[in-house]
C-alpha cells in the first residue's frame, strides 16, 4: 500500500479504524500504522480517536488531473502542452527543467508533495501532502530575457486574479515575489510564493519555468516550521477553502490568460493592478543586501518591475536584484 492510497481513503474526513483500513487495502494493521506515522512525519495532521480509528480534522481533496482539465475552458484544454498530477516530486519546477526541449509550451505539473521544494534564494518550501498547492508551468517566449523584466511581479498579479475569481479576498503582494494575507491593510502572514527560472538566450528564444506554492491549509506544526508569519486560504475563507482542484484550474486558466497578456504587453500591462495590491507602497522599509543596509519609504515599482524606495534626501533608489531582503521598518 502506498501513502497516496491511504490519504485518499482518509480524505473524506470520516473516522476509519485501523482494522477497516487494513481490510480495505489488504495489508496488516501494523503496515497501516507505519504509513500513518509516515504521513504524520510529512505534516499531515492525522488524528487517532481510540476505537473509532484515524481521522483528518477536515475533508481534503486529492488532486485529479481529469477534474482539473474538465474545469478549464475548452480552448485552453486544447492549448495546454501537458497537465500532470504526481504524488511526489523533488520539485515540480525541477522536473520541468529536466524535460528541457521535450516539454511543450504551457506544460503544467502539480504534485501532492515535494521533497525539495524551492523558494527564493535557495530557501526550502514546505510541501506536506494533500494540504496545499505546488504547481509549475513552462512558458516559452520568442523574445529574450531582456523582454521578461517584471515577469515574477506579473505572476503575482495573475495569482491574485485567480483568487478573486474564486471569491477569496484579503491578499496582497510584497516585492519581489511573495503573496501575503492582509487584514485592515496589515500583513497577516505569507500566503504563497513565486519562483521564476529562465533558460535560453538573452536576445533570442527563451523559456520560463514558473513555480507557485499556495497555502490552502496550514496546521499549527506547519506554522511553527515556517519560521515566519504564514497564513492560508482556509483562514481567508472562514475555515472552508475552495476545492483544491478548483483552485488549480482557476490558477492554470489565469496563468494562460495572463501569460498571453504579458507576451503582448510586457509588465506594462500589469503595472496598474500591481500598484493596487502593492503592500510596500508608502511603508517605511529597511533593505539589506550586497550594497549594505538602508532605510526608505516604498514608492511603488517602475515600468520594469524594479522596486522604488525614497530615501532620506528625497531621491529615489531603484532595486533590481531579487537578492535583497526587504522588511517593513
Amino acid at each position: 500500500m502506498q501513502p497516496a492510497q491511504l490519504l485518499a481513503l482518509l480524505a473524506a474526513g470520516e473516522p476509519l479504524s485501523g482494522a477497516g483500513l487494513a481490510e480495505q487495502t489488504g495489508v496488516t494493521r501494523a503496515a497501516i500504522w507505519k504509513q500513518i506515522e509516515a504521513l504524520r512525519a510529512r505534516g499531515v495532521p492525522i488524528e487517532a480517536h481510540g476505537a473509532s480509528g484515524y481521522q483528518l480534522p477536515w475533508p481534503l481533496q486529492m488532486l485529479d488531473a481529469k477534474r482539473i482539465r474538465a474545469a478549464l475552458p475548452a480552448s485552453l484544454q486544447r492549448e495546454l502542452g501537458a497537465l500532470e498530477v504526481h504524488w511526489e516530486l523533488d520539485s515540480t519546477s525541477s522536473e520541468l527543467q529536466r524535460r528541457g526541449a521535450a516539454a511543450a509550451d504551457l506544460s503544467v505539473l502539480l504534485a501532492e508533495t515535494q521533497t525539495a521544494g524551492r523558494g527564493r534564494r535557495g530557501r526550502a518550501w514546505l510541501s506536506p501532502p494533500g494540504l496545499n498547492l505546488y504547481l509549475s508551468c513552462l512558458k516559452r517566449f520568442d523574445a529574450g530575457f531582456a523582454a521578461l523584466s517584471g515577469l515574477s511581479l506579473a505572476i503575482g498579479v495573475i495569482v491574485l486574479r485567480a483568487l478573486e475569481q474564486l471569491g477569496v479576498a484579503g491578499a496582497g503582494l510584497k516585492w519581489p515575489n511573495d503573496l501575503l494575507a492582509i487584514s485592515r491593510g496589515q500583513p497577516r502572514g505569507k500566503l504563497g510564493g513565486i519562483l521564476v527560472e529562465l533558460s535560453g538566450e538573452y536576445q533570442g528564444p527563451c523559456a520560463a519555468v514558473i513555480g507557485i506554492g499556495l497555502n490552502l491549509r496550514l496546521t499549527p506544526a506547519l506554522h511553527a516550521q515556517a519560521g515566519q508569519p504564514a497564513c492560508d486560504l482556509a483562514t481567508l475563507a472562514a475555515g472552508s477553502p475552495p476545492d483544491r482542484n478548483r483552485v488549480a484550474a482557476a490558477l492554470i486558466a489565469a496563468l494562460a490568460d495572463g501569460l498571453r497578456q504579458f507576451e503582448h504587453d510586457g509588465f506594462a500591462g500589469f503595472v496598474a493592478d500591481y500598484a493596487r495590491h502593492d503592500l510596500l507602497h508608502g511603508q517605511p522599509l529597511q533593505l539589506s543586501g550586497a550594497l549594505g543596509v538602508f532605510d526608505g519609504i516604498g514608492a511603488g515599482v517602475d515600468a520594469r518591475g524594479a522596486l522604488q524606495v525614497r530615501v532620506a534626501d528625497g531621491s529615489l533608489r531603484r532595486i533590481d536584484s531579487a537578492d535583497v531582503t526587504v522588511r517593513r521598518a
